[in-house]
């Protein structure tokens, strides 16, 4: 696979973004295309479920607003499409929000 698509697929599920992980770690040369876009990857997926388990305790500690807690997983899945749409583009630029803060946070992908 090329390092757009390498890019792309580690966006999609946790399971791609393993599948892009384990063929990209056996490679001799590493590029900070691909890198950069599987940290960025993970951190939304660390998001995710950090976002998904305080909506959780929010939706059952305040039942009556249930309905606007159970919208707040969307974002994770509005951020990983920005991010795709960013690989896409062949564009390193953090997503929105939360990019910046998961930029050289995972050093085991270096």
């Amino acid at each position: 696979m090329n390092h757009k698509t390498l890019a792309i697929v580690s966006y999609i599920t946790i399971i791609g973004w393993l599948i892009v992980y384990f063929s990209y770690k056996n490679q001799r040369e590493k590029n900070s295309f691909v890198t950069y876009h599987l940290e960025q990857s993970l951190g939304v997926f660390v998001f995710s479920l950090i976002v998904s388990v305080i909506s959780g305790i929010l939706m059952s500690a305040i039942p009556t607003l249930s309905i606007f807690f159970s919208l707040i997983p969307l974002i994770p899945l509005i951020l990983l499409v920005l991010g795709i749409i960013n690989a896409l583009n062949q564009v390193v630029k953090p997503v929105p929000v939360i990019g910046g803060y998961f930029e050289k946070k995972f050093t085991f992908l270096q």
